[in-house]
């Protein structure tokens, strides 16, 4: 889960220790706390899937930041989806000298050779919107002291307004249960995306008063992939006349949403939420028809601005980093997006 227009907003945060989360919420010093950088910061930040809008708005609001603190240098990367990259870039900043590593891990696994690499050599380490585990693959399974430091969005709060949206709208097109079945696409290793995937489903059933069927996608968290995927779901499934989509982020629901038109589905018969606008928002302003009804506007240039601000205050004042430090969002539509300020391009 994206442009200026959220800028300055307020940042709930939970605090905790140094480079690890601290269940107490209490400060404390870390290893690296004491060895305060007085000079010029270098921070590197690598992300996956760099080329998304989400990420493009992240570094900018990145680099916006470092500028408006002054000797800070940022260096962003785009990892795509390489694991091996992830690795290979946190060695070869290191090598470069760099204060801090932020990352944005293509796939979790990763978590704990990143960790032991920056460890190592004795740098700061955070991560962008999804969590690692410093001694696990999964950070679902990981005990709260043992996960990174998080900037981001909370995945079950975008979740539930996702699902709440995609249940109003249900109930208003009058659809019944029985007839209806929901397209949920995520990339199904990556926590953050659980969290947001589950938590929509149990949003949606409040507000719709029933329960419907759901169909479990798992995609690589692009639009080609949730297409085609979506498209052997809904092929399937021939009994079904209406679709509720959501997924883990708008190339998700984006995907879905076109194959469920493609096969041959009218856009009134679509109740695709998406999550994060910058997808959504070129349907919007084409002026096609389309089923994605609404999406939960999130903005890439605030996480890159705070994840930067935590690790500068880290590294210049030992401030203890948040075990996680949530941006805001906000649900647009066809009817306001433009005014909310999401970024289309």
């Amino acid at each position: 889960m994206r442009t200026r227009a959220l800028g300055g907003a307020s940042i709930a945060v939970a605090v905790v220790l140094g480079l690890a989360a601290c269940s107490s919420g209490k400060e404390s010093t870390s290893t690296n706390a004491s060895k305060k950088v007085s000079g010029k910061i270098s921070i590197a930040y690598l992300q996956k899937q760099g080329d998304q809008q989400y990420f493009i708005d992240e570094a900018q609001g990145a680099r916006a930041k470092a500028g408006q603190l002054g000797g800070v240098d940022v260096k962003v990367v785009n990892l795509g989806n390489d694991t091996n990259k992830a690795v290979s870039e946190t060695q070869a900043a290191i090598a470069q000298k760099v204060n801090g590593v932020i990352i944005v891990p293509p796939d979790p696994a990763v978590g704990p050779q990143i960790v032991q690499t920056a460890a190592a050599a004795k740098v700061a380490l955070l991560s962008s919107d999804d969590q690692i585990c410093k001694n696990g693959t999964d950070p679902s399974k990981c005990a709260k002291d043992q996960l990174v430091p998080r900037v981001g969005f909370s995945g079950t709060q975008m979740g539930t307004q996702v699902g709440q949206r995609a249940g109003e709208e249900f109930k208003k097109a009058g659809w019944k249960a029985a007839d209806t079945a929901i397209i949920a696409a995520w990339k199904q290793d990556v926590t953050v995306c659980t969290d947001r995937v589950v938590a929509a489903q149990a949003a949606f059933e409040q507000a719709a008063g029933v329960k419907v069927r759901v169909v479990k996608v798992g995609t690589d968290n692009t639009p080609p992939d949730a297409q085609s995927k979506t498209a052997a779901a809904v092929s399937g499934n021939h009994s079904v006349k209406h679709w509720v989509v959501w997924g883990c982020n708008d190339e998700n629901v984006s995907g879905a949403v076109n194959a469920i038109q493609n096969a041959g589905y009218k856009a009134a018969d679509v109740d695709g939420v998406g999550l994060g606008a910058y997808l959504a928002c070129k349907d919007w302003g084409s002026g096609k028809q389309t089923g994605m009804r609404a999406a939960l506007f999130i903005n890439g240039y605030d996480v890159g601005g705070l994840a930067v601000q935590t690790m500068v205050d880290y590294l210049r004042q030992g401030k203890a980093m948040p075990q996680e430090a949530f941006a805001p969002t906000k649900m647009v539509d066809p009817t306001n997006w433009r005014q909310s300020g999401v970024k289309c391009t």
